[in-house]
This record gives C-alpha cells, sequence and structure tokens, in this order.
C-alpha cells in the first residue's frame, strides 16, 4: 500500500496557494497549509481538512517554527513555495525602493528560506520534490515591471540552480511559471488596493484562474519519479507574452 504523501503549501490563504490546497487534498494528499492570515488558513482547513499554521516566511523565526511543527507531525515530501507578489508598476526612473526589498524579502529570500529549511527534511525522507511558482515575469520583461521581474528572475535562477546542485539526489526541482492569472488579490495588492485599476489587467479577455495552475501544479508532481518536469509555462490562450494580450470590447 503506497503511503500518502505530505505537501507544504506556502501562500496558502487565498489564490494559486488556498487553490492548490483543496487540489491536492482532493486527490489524496495530506497538506500543510501556511501563510500569515490565520483566520483564512483555519477557514480552509474546516473546507478541506488540511492542516495549518501561521507564519510570515520573510520571519527567520516563523520559519524555523514551521520547520519545526513539519518535522514533529511527519515530515514533508512536497514543498509548494508559492508566497509571492508583486508591488507597484513604476518605471526604473521612479521606482520605490521599500517595495523593491519587500518584493526581494517575499519572492527570494522567503522562498530560500523555506526551502532551506525543508529541504534536509525531503532528504531525510529519502526522495521529494521542490516546486517554486514563478511567473512568466521570471522569462521577459515588460515597462514597468523591472522590480517584480528582477526578483521573479532571482527566483528562477534560486530554482534552476538548485536542480544543477542536487543532481544524482532523488529530489526534484520544478518550476511553474503563470502568465494571467485573474485571483482576488494579486493585482489588487499591486495597485494599493485601486479596484479599477485592477480590474482592467484582465478586461477583454478569459484570463487563468487559480483552479488552472492547482491543476498543472498538481500534474508535476504526480508524475514517475523518474520524471522531472524543469518547467511549465502556463498561459491564457490570448496572452502570446507579457505584453501582448489580444483583447476584444476595450
Amino acid at each position: 500500500m503506497t503511503a500518502t504523501r505530505r505537501a507544504v503549501v506556502t501562500g496558502a490563504s487565498s489564490g494559486i496557494g488556498a487553490a492548490t490546497v483543496r487540489r491536492l487534498r482532493a486527490d489524496g494528499w495530506d497538506v500543510l497549509a501556511t501563510a500569515r492570515r490565520a483566520d483564512r488558513l483555519e477557514a480552509l482547513a474546516a473546507q478541506t481538512g488540511a492542516q495549518v499554521l501561521a507564519a510570515d516566511v520573510t520571519s527567520e523565526q516563523d520559519v524555523a517554527a514551521l520547520v519545526a511543527h513539519v518535522r514533529a507531525t511527519g515530515g514533508v515530501d512536497a514543498v509548494v513555495n508559492n508566497a509571492g507578489g508583486a508591488l507597484g508598476q513604476d518605471t526604473v526612473a521612479d521606482g520605490d525602493l521599500e517595495q523593491w526589498r519587500a518584493m526581494y524579502e517575499l519572492n527570494v529570500l522567503g522562498t530560500l528560506r523555506v526551502t532551506q529549511g525543508l529541504l534536509p527534511l525531503l532528504r531525510e525522507r529519502g526522495a521529494g520534490d521542490v516546486l517554486v511558482v514563478t511567473s512568466t515575469a521570471a522569462h521577459d520583461a515588460y515597462p514597468g515591471g523591472a522590480g517584480y521581474v528582477g526578483v521573479k528572475h532571482a527566483e528562477r535562477m534560486l530554482a534552476t540552480t538548485l536542480r544543477w546542485e542536487l543532481v544524482g539526489e532523488p529530489i526534484r526541482v520544478i518550476e511553474v511559471a503563470p502568465g494571467a492569472v485573474a485571483t482576488e488579490e494579486f493585482s489588487l495588492v499591486r495597485f494599493g488596493g485601486d479596484v479599477q485599476r485592477a480590474a482592467k489587467v484582465y478586461e477583454g479577455y478569459q484570463p487563468l484562474v487559480a483552479d488552472d495552475i492547482a491543476d498543472a501544479i498538481a500534474w508535476t508532481l504526480s508524475r514517475p519519479a523518474h520524471v522531472n518536469v524543469d518547467l511549465m509555462v502556463v498561459r491564457p490562450r490570448a496572452q502570446a507574452n507579457n505584453t501582448t494580450i489580444a483583447r476584444t470590447g476595450v
């Protein structure tokens, strides 16, 4: 009988993270969902039966507590580094240094902290997966996006380098890079709560939704152990690249 696999999903309180928790639970995984907002995590736990632990990936103390909790409660088979986000869309000339720092701390150093903390547990397990949710911003640039593009490129290089460093070990490193995904918070947070500006990002075409990316994540994790999906780029059909989207009626 095959043992139930266990995943840790960061950024699980909304959007792609919450959708991934729901999907993995539906597929029979044990899941530990983590994010900053405990109330949302509790609601997700009630809905899915997932285990939850509030933690901020930008806090060394919180990540240490997360790692200790994972170790004490059964270890881990897959780490889904989903916590991240964009702040602002200023030009390089006008970029907000604090926003750039905050994005680097969350997207890059947050992924690094969690990966460093849980990698020894994957090794103890004898096999496992490190999955990093980046963005198509990790693969190309666009005007006004240098801050987010820069941190996502760094996160992509973290994953790529880790894959090369782990060659020969039974640990897969997977990158899933979404294009335009309409979630309840991504663009709203990016534009400081400006509802109209956030809505315009998704006008005139059918964007992806969080469940589309959760489906991709679940598929990559379900491949036979000898198969590594190095990179999966997932865009809406209407999106050719970061700046070219076929919109109607706009």
